[in-house]
């Protein structure tokens, strides 16, 4: 029997090795992609190395800026940022959870990686608008009302906050009705509505009741403030009513638009 032709020998031939364009392109593009494909892979493995496994992008120091009361020492021992932990590990947000929780000074922080080999931790320290009598200490108060401090000693150019409670005075229904805590916030608001002037010359505030809260001023001066409402309006009000009547003693601004003033 014959064997196959020629042409039958190259259509076979034709066949298992697959179209001409296909043996022309496949094969090198295949190794391009495969090699592509090794290379990524091994570059992803390098950079997970070098963030996780070498000793280059490791935590070596952490810097602290921002803080007026407390210590460097302080925000670093509160913050325990993992030194020698790969820089990339470490919980930013975890760092300011515990610098809030164990410094209640702390308003706001920042906590950034530092690379290659640090963390920065920028603080934000509240600042007291008032102050309040707790025993012999006094406790600070800042400008949102928050409670964050009790120190032992007073700070000059810091009002005190006094709220008067005796069982017949109406301060009783306020703090039954809005509790000491909105008494103080209202007190603060008072307080920063100041003319900067007056602000400087304030040494205490008293509230009696929600609108019924008194400034002491230097040179035991008073001013009748009324509730925290309308505070730019009393404010201006007030900075008017002291340049006409100079030799006054008592102000009262608690309805703006028929202020008042005595004594001499």
């Amino acid at each position: 029997m014959a064997g196959p032709t020629t042409a039958e020998r190259g259509a076979r031939q034709q066949e298992s090795s697959g179209p001409p364009l296909v043996r022309k392109l496949g094969t090198p593009r295949l190794r391009r992609i495969i090699i592509l494909a090794l290379a990524l892979v091994l570059l992803g493995a390098g950079g997970v190395w070098v963030l996780y496994g070498s000793q280059w992008l490791r935590v070596e120091r952490v810097s602290v800026s921002g803080t007026r009361v407390l210590s460097s020492q302080q925000v670093r021992e509160a913050a325990d940022v993992p030194v020698g932990a790969p820089l990339v590990s470490v919980d930013t947000d975890a760092i300011e959870t515990r610098l809030r929780a164990e410094l209640p000074r702390i308003d706001s922080v920042d906590v950034v990686r530092s690379w290659p080999h640090g963390i920065g931790l920028k603080v934000t320290e509240r600042k007291p608008v008032l102050l309040v009598r707790k025993g012999r200490d006094f406790v600070e108060v800042d400008d949102e009302g928050v409670r964050f401090a009790t120190i032992s000693t007073a700070l000059r150019g810091v009002p005190l906050l006094a709220l008067e409670t005796t069982p017949s005075s109406s301060a009783s229904a306020s703090l039954r009705r809005f509790g000491a805590d909105r008494l103080v916030r209202e007190a603060v608001r008072a307080v920063g509505a100041l003319p900067a002037a007056v602000a400087r010359d304030t040494r205490g505030v008293k509230v009696r009741s929600y609108d019924d809260i008194t400034l002491e001023l230097s040179g035991g001066r008073t001013v009748a403030w009324g509730s925290a409402e309308k505070g730019s309006a009393k404010a201006r009000t007030l900075v008017a009513v002291m340049k006409a009547s100079p030799d006054a003693r008592h102000f009262d601004v608690s309805v703006p638009t028929a202020p008042a003033s005595s004594g001499s």
